[in-house]
């Protein structure tokens, strides 16, 4: 996971508007087909014009399937596109994203390593979002995708910002993760984060989950929610004390990951993708 955050956090920026995201998407593609028995996609969609997006365009995210005996899926994901909001005229402005959220998709990454050493019942699908920042594109893209042509997805395991385990006021917690989830009579995501806490019991030594019954962050929001609104059960993992001051900006550097705590963020999602392929 270091290795990924430290070569996609060098480059300037991954901005959706700019071809760095493409780079971006091609490296994350070659190291997921690197991975034995995965399909990998480079999907395409268009951004529309926006407030954030100057110019209607098309735009990439990388979807790496493991294929089960079942056509159920569990996602896996995180974006990997950043967003410098201090300059927010300038789309070249840096913005290294190590944390938001670039920690969150090479987590979906390792987890797609160790999942591939074995066959499951049912299938995998690995995502790393683009779009984020400019409103969910690249997850609603892909959630409505998945509506049209009547995927089974059982769960979506969203991680965004998921890689700092203190603040700069001093606030620490290294042993849980938050997962937000919404209760509606649409989806089972409140039942599903529920099984995230129940399933993971005395599997990661002193790290566990900290449930939060809302959708997510006051005023805030991410790619699990796309997928909540075409009525598919989605919760999102994120850091307990989140230090805003290196969330879209300069200063969101690879220094200020903790990857031991990324590792045990990896462990609860794939012990959690572990029990579902298995269902």
């Amino acid at each position: 996971m270091r290795e990924v955050v430290a070569h996609l956090s060098a480059m300037p920026n991954r901005n959706t508007n700019n071809t760095t995201l493409t780079v971006a998407a091609e490296y994350i593609a070659a190291q997921y087909r690197h991975i034995p028995g995965l399909q990998v996609e480079i999907m395409k969609y268009i951004a529309p014009k926006s407030q954030r997006v100057p110019v209607q365009k098309e735009v990439v995210e990388v979807v790496a399937t493991l294929p089960g005996e079942t056509d159920r899926r569990i996602i896996i994901g995180g974006h990997f596109d950043s967003i410098n909001m201090q300059d927010m005229t300038n789309l070249d402005a840096i913005a290294p994203g190590a944390n938001d959220d670039l920690s969150g998709m090479s987590q979906a990454l390792e987890c797609a390593r160790v999942m591939a050493t074995r066959k499951w019942k049912n299938t995998l699908v690995f995502v790393a979002f683009s779009g984020e920042e400019q409103g969910l594109l690249g997850s609603r893209a892909l959630a409505r995708r998945a509506k049209t042509e009547g995927w089974k997805i059982d769960a979506v395991l969203s991680s965004d910002i998921v890689g700092s385990s203190e603040s700069l006021n001093g606030q620490k917690d290294k042993h849980h993760v938050r997962v937000f989830s919404e209760e509606s009579p649409t989806h089972n995501s409140r039942e599903l984060a529920r099984f995230i806490e129940w399933n993971s019991k005395g599997k990661l030594g002193r790290f566990s989950p900290i449930l939060v019954f809302r959708r997510d962050r006051f005023q805030r929001g991410g790619d699990h929610s796309s997928f909540n609104a075409e009525g598919y059960t989605a919760v999102r993992f994120t850091e307990v004390f989140e230090e805003f001051s290196r969330q879209h900006m300069k200063d969101d550097l690879i220094q200020f990951v903790d990857f031991d705590y990324l590792a045990n963020v990896a462990r609860l999602n794939l012990v959690t993708a572990a029990a579902l392929a298995e269902a």
